[in-house]
């Protein structure tokens, strides 16, 4: 900065005539006073567009900007150069290999840490998980990654038990079924690296819950808002009355709308519950079973019967 220039309320101003506008000369990188013409700021960072567009051009891809997004989960703030595949035989040699490589100006450890980020992304797509969820995810693996915690686990482990975690941190959990049918690790072996994720990052989830799943179980199934309700309530009504004590979340929802379903116009079979919520039709019924002597003092009082509670299935 010259020293001719001063700063007032952080805006740089003439110091002979401190009201003159200033004009930008881009080319040179100065700020020059537009009433005497005296330069007033050096070295001015043009935060212009790198290259010229033209309305002409239908090349499909706008070149007003250089390279991607910045990454703060890669190190060097992920400004290093990546070269395209080649097209063409000036891009091999006489052997058929590609001259220019990226494999050297890429760490092992950036290189690992974009493999499990597209993974995650992957699978995130796959169940229509939101943005915010696909970050959490990239974080967690980041920790996990620097801390070495988990060392002589796979990635792909790693990756599968981020999201699941950041699924139950975000209140939208998801199964462990679900989160294994968009990988391709075990379900024993996500449910192992997400004990030792949470022990190693000394962090916890919240618990899961019939209602975090409700919504989702019974709009896959069609059903309406009043089954919906009856179906919440009956879970809700369940835990409270120690009924289903020790019996997991999924499968009381399931059995819970199961029994709204029944009792409604709007009827289906264990199956097609057990093929939405993840659960086999055995433990539908199991639940179910122990809910059936108390379906009176489980349905909410405005609901509307089609089947009375005499005349639903009772296993």
């Amino acid at each position: 900065m010259a020293s001719t220039s001063r700063i007032e309320a952080n805006k740089v101003v003439c110091y002979a005539h401190p009201d003159a506008p200033l004009i930008e000369d881009y080319r040179a990188g100065d700020m020059i006073c537009s009433e005497c013409g005296l330069v007033v700021g050096d070295r001015v960072i043009d935060v212009g567009s790198e290259w010229r567009t033209f309305s002409n051009e239908k090349s499909g891809v706008d070149p007003s900007r250089v390279g991607g997004p910045e990454n703060p989960l890669l190190s060097g703030g992920d400004l290093s150069t990546i070269i395209g595949p080649g097209r063409g035989d000036a891009s091999f040699d006489s052997f058929g290999v590609s001259k220019y490589q990226n494999r050297r100006n890429i760490s092992s450890t950036d290189r690992a840490l974009i493999n499990a980020f597209r993974e995650i992304n992957t699978m995130a797509d796959r169940i229509n998980l939101p943005k915010t969820i696909v970050d959490r995810a990239n974080n967690l693996f980041k920790q996990v990654h620097d801390g070495k915690n988990l060392k002589g686990r796979a990635n792909d482990a790693i990756a599968s038990a981020c999201l699941y975690i950041a699924c139950r941190q975000e209140g939208v959990p998801r199964t462990f079924k679900e989160i294994c049918a968009v990988s391709k690790i075990s379900k024993k072996e996500i449910g192992r690296c997400f004990k030792l994720i949470l022990k190693a990052l000394e962090t916890s989830v919240d618990l899961i819950t019939t209602a975090d799943f409700m919504s989702r179980f019974c709009s896959n199934l069609g059903l309406p808002n009043s089954v919906q309700r009856a179906a919440t309530h009956i879970a809700r009504k369940a835990g409270e009355l120690d009924i289903v004590s020790g019996r997991s979340p999924i499968s009381v929802a399931a059995a819970a709308i199961y029994m709204a379903s029944q009792a409604s116009e709007d009827k289906r079979s264990q199956k097609e519950i057990g093929d939405i919520a993840g659960v086999a039709d055995v433990t539908i019924r199991q639940s179910y079973k122990l809910m059936y002597p108390f379906a009176a003092k489980l349905f909410p009082d405005d609901f509307k019967f089609a089947t009375p509670i005499e005349f639903l299935p009772q296993m």
